[in-house]
């Protein structure tokens, strides 16, 4: 008899999707329907917003795939953010469609992790946080020597002055929503090295789309460990492992951004105390502490074992 058939027999049995997760599904794909035509409804500066949400939620679902689901805990993914930023102005500079740049910028990136991975994943816990930020700073200081950079003073994506501000402001939105639902359905694999490389891909996506709404590179600031404290912070409010925290962080730091980012120094220490009280007692994060709470669940990431009675064990790929 097969082990699937021994369970089943004891009334236990594996599951995916569970009732919760298809209505999320359904309801998610209906907003993201509804999105699609939000610029042709909302005005400029809701939709630039917007789009920051999109590429924020990029970003805490990468890192959150990286260390929740891979165990590899990085404080220096911003080179893969400056990274793909600056091959955007790179290929665009060389005739290549400003947008098509954004995401062959991406693949360019993607593929660069690769042979990084053999050397980083070597390393171990501190050693592997600590290497990634040494990378980070190495790929800022080889950038900085590129002439058309001009080393701080940075450039700007001018090819994208080709089109009107509506134009480009909508197809930003679009390709940021687009990779938002795309990277969030890609299958969590248990590979390192395919989390390494996806996480670089994706975060890659996020830098060549900040570029595309600020449309200057300023190596300093693509480079800048601010953006993996941004991603840390995210998962570890959202619920670090679960894609459903990486959402819920980055609407919550969106929403911490939106109404306090002006406070300046005030505002970083804001963020830094919350999440060390997240850490001290919430854990979990807050997803992690409603799925806790309520055995609630609204993505198909992971098995189920569920068992007779109310109890149920859940653990993930």
């Amino acid at each position: 008899m097969s082990p699937n058939a021994t369970l089943a027999s004891n009334g236990i049995s594996i599951e995916r999707w569970t009732k919760s997760s298809r209505v999320a599904l359904g309801c998610m794909a209906a907003v993201l329907g509804l999105l699609m035509f939000a610029p042709t409804v909302l005005g400029a500066g809701a939709i630039d917003r917007m789009t920051a949400l999109f590429i924020y939620v990029i970003l805490a679902a990468m890192w959150n795939a990286l260390a929740g689901f891979g165990g590899l805990v990085s404080v220096g993914q911003q080179v893969f953010f400056g990274l793909g930023a600056y091959f955007t102005i790179r290929l665009a500079d060389a005739g290549l469609n400003p947008f098509v740049a954004l995401f062959a910028a991406a693949i360019v990136t993607g593929a660069l992790s690769i042979p990084l991975s053999l050397f980083m994943l070597r390393l171990k816990g501190g050693e592997f946080a600590i290497g990634m930020w040494v990378v980070a700073t190495l790929a800022h200081l080889l950038v900085n020597l590129d002439r058309l950079i001009q080393g701080e003073t940075g450039t700007s994506l001018i090819s994208l002055n080709v089109y009107d501000s509506g134009t480009r402001r909508a197809t930003i939105y679009w390709l940021a929503l687009i990779a938002m639902a795309a990277l969030l359905g890609v299958r969590v694999i248990a590979t390192k090295r395919l989390l390494f490389v996806l996480a670089a891909f994706g975060i890659a996506v996020a830098g060549g789309l900040w570029l595309a709404t600020a449309t200057t590179f300023q190596p300093k600031t693509y480079f800048s460990v601010q953006w993996t404290a941004y991603m840390i912070f995210m998962v570890l409010v959202g619920g670090i492992g679960k894609f459903e925290g990486a959402i819920l962080g980055a609407i919550l730091f969106f929403v911490i951004e939106t109404f306090f980012g002006s406070a300046g120094v005030w505002y970083l220490i804001g963020l830094g105390a919350t999440a060390v009280i997240f850490s001290l007692y919430l854990p979990r994060g807050l997803w992690g502490e409603i799925e806790r709470r309520f055995d609630f669940q609204l993505l198909p990431v992971g098995y189920r074992l569920k068992l007779p009675g109310p109890h149920k064990i859940k653990w993930e790929e």
